[in-house]
């Protein structure tokens, strides 16, 4: 048995094996004793588990295999449900052992026999569960199928589909209600004052828009019009805020030795646990914005969309993001984003690869330490100044890069950044350059709560923050 057990699986079950066994030992008998026989014998034994071999891999059954997640795209440390339906596309008859190949980090593959014992219309199927505590895109499947021949004497394993990709997003943390937000109505819109002459019906009017509150129609100007028409003593306008989001790899690059020492080829990610505090971040952030019905921009270090080089990201040229789907378009982004920059071009290569090879991304030449937080950045912060808080997640930053970001403090109405640092790094100085500036700072390691450092940004209160923007916005000088 220990001599069986060492013998390839993958060619010929054990009674295949045995017939070659029996076929060689009859060819010897027949060579010593000179009986034709026993000859006729041994090549017939020798020759059937070689047919049924080459048999096996020629004639291959065809399948359809359908594939479904639910949900399609999960948080980590959720469930997906995974469903199968598996259909013989071809003829052919028997039981036939599949498995459905996976990732390491979920476990074992699930093998199952087809075609089941509830099968119906010739389709079977089957269900199981995946969990995945990383972020990513992994591929499930292919669905591979050990064939045999009628007499059961030869092996065949092959592919049957060519799978599918699960997207793994990462999960937000609820995070509790700071000043940040600002004053928000009871449905999470501002109310700007807007003056008006009350005796002109005409001017402090206009049409009725789907959503506004019934509470504002003006019913006597309705009349004269024949439509229905709204006070516009108040204009609710979104409130929108801009999250910029630091992805160059030098800004971890401290952090990032875990990139290589326990590289995760699960999913393929140039990471380090410093980015992945950020991505948690920028995900909690997101969403805790998006509770309070604002629209979000989301810029990288460079003033690009944050999202052009994810691999997972639907629309990776969009920066505005608003309601549900695009929080949803966001959570997708974050799910493969991973470091960039000179120092590693991984992420430029998944990029390209995705486009055929022929997309450029119009940010690379300016992807470096220098041109970090540049003009580029600048003008569109400008774009939108003063409409809503500006927040940034960066990494470690050089007195340069410090300054360069300071003044972008004037175009939010409110400025917070959290800078991700290593413990033993001293970063007081860049600290200290941007809370000149008007920046709400908070510095956090890998180890660092974000509630406990979502919290730190009302200690002290906003309004010294605020004061200290209004300063720049009024000329003061930012150090040099």
């Amino acid at each position: 048995m220990a001599l069986v057990d060492r013998l390839p699986k993958h060619l010929f079950t054990n009674r295949g094996w045995g017939l070659l066994a029996a076929g060689a030992l009859s060819l010897g008998c027949a060579y010593v004793m000179g009986r034709r026989d026993l000859l006729t014998l041994a090549v017939l034994l020798l020759l059937l588990p070689l047919v049924s071999l080459a048999g096996v891999r020629v004639l291959k059954p065809k399948f359809q295999v359908y594939r479904e997640f639910n949900p399609s795209t999960v948080e980590t440390a959720s469930t997906t449900t995974v469903r199968l339906a598996v259909a013989r596309s071809s003829y052919s008859t028997g039981h036939v052992i599949m498995e459905e190949q996976l990732p390491p980090r979920f476990g074992e593959p699930p093998a199952f026999r087809f075609p089941a014992r509830s099968a119906s219309g010739g389709t079977s199927r089957y269900e199981y569960h995946l969990r995945s505590g990383k972020r990513g895109q992994f591929r499930i499947g292919p669905v591979t199928a050990e064939f045999s021949d009628p007499f059961g004497l030869s092996l065949r394993r092959h592919s049957i589909d060519d799978g599918d990709i699960l997207t793994v997003t990462p999960a937000a943390v609820e995070l509790p209600v700071t000043g940040l937000a600002g004053a928000r109505g009871n449905d999470g819109v501002t109310a700007t004052r807007i003056r008006a002459n009350p005796s002109d019906d005409d001017i402090m009017t206009r049409e009725y828009r789907h959503g506004d509150p019934m509470r504002r129609v003006h019913w006597a100007a309705t009349a004269r019009h024949g439509q229905l028409m709204v006070r516009q003593e108040e204009s609710v306008t979104t409130p929108e805020a801009t999250l910029i989001l630091d992805q160059r790899f030098t800004a971890f690059a401290a952090g990032a030795g875990s990139v290589f020492g326990s590289h995760d080829e699960d999913s393929d990610l140039v990471t380090s646990p410093n980015f992945e505090w950020i991505v948690t971040a920028a995900m909690s952030v997101t969403a805790h914005l998006a509770e309070w019905n604002y629209s979000l921009r989301v810029l990288d270090a460079f003033g690009n969309p944050a999202f052009l080089r994810s691999r997972s990201a639907p629309e990776p040229d969009t920066e505005e993001f608003s309601g549900a789907g695009g929080l949803q378009a966001i959570a997708e982004g974050l799910a493969a984003i991973e470091l960039s920059g000179p120092r590693h071009a991984r992420a430029e290569h998944h990029r390209s690869e995705q486009h055929g090879g022929e997309h450029r991304d119009p940010g690379a030449q300016g992807d470096t330490a220098d041109s970090a937080f540049d003009d580029h950045l600048m003008d569109k912060l400008s774009a939108h100044r003063l409409r809503g808080p500006l927040l940034a997640l960066v990494g470690n930053m050089t007195l340069a890069e410090a300054k360069a970001l300071a003044p972008a403090a004037a175009y939010g109405a409110n400025a917070f950044a959290l800078v991700v640092t290593d413990a033993s790094r001293n970063n007081d100085d860049v600290l200290e350059i941007l809370r000149i500036a008007g920046w709400r700072v908070a510095a956090v390691t890998s180890k660092t709560h974000l509630t406990a450092a979502w919290s730190a940004f009302d200690e002290g209160g906003i309004v010294a923050a605020a004061g200290a923007a209004m300063d720049v916005r009024r000329g003061a000088a930012v150090p040099r």
